[in-house]
């Protein structure tokens, strides 16, 4: 097998490293509540998922979501935990 054969990747593999690399490089400090930009990549919900969750009230709030002071909504990720584990 060539060298150049093994170094060709598919586009989801350079997806990943982009991605990777890009997470590599932000700082991130632990936190309970998060938006739902981030949330979708900690769950692997899409954001559209999580707000049907939402709105179906199968998420309920001040449990498993919040609403910021500034209107966004935030996932708190040990009710999502909870959740997960049927708790």
């Amino acid at each position: 097998m060539s060298t150049e054969a093994s170094n060709t990747s598919s586009p989801r593999v350079a997806e990943f490293r982009t991605q990777a690399s890009v997470l590599t490089q932000t700082p991130v400090a632990p936190t309970r509540y998060v938006l739902l930009s981030l949330a979708t990549l900690v769950t692997g919900y899409s954001i559209k998922a999580m707000e049907r969750k939402i709105e179906r009230g199968d998420w309920v709030e001040s449990k498993v979501w919040r609403r910021a002071p500034d209107g966004r909504i935030l996932i708190d990720l040990v009710g999502y935990q909870k959740w997960v584990e049927g708790a």
